[in-house]
């Protein structure tokens, strides 16, 4: 079980985690440092919920 976070504490991705998105004809997929990809998707707005999941684990 995780620890709680200090309120205080601005929530900030893991150290080497940068995510972004890249568009591949009419697809988009997150991407991100550490050399993770998500899968292509044909929405913007689930690629980037794909990077915020991925930053989360």
């Amino acid at each position: 079980m995780p620890l709680p976070r200090d309120p205080g504490t601005p929530d900030r991705p893991p150290a080497g985690h940068t995510t972004s998105t890249a568009d591949r004809g009419s697809f988009c997929l997150a991407v991100c440092s550490c050399g993770w990809r998500g899968p292509a998707r044909r929405s913007r707005d689930l690629a980037r919920k794909d990077a915020g999941a991925h930053i989360t684990q």
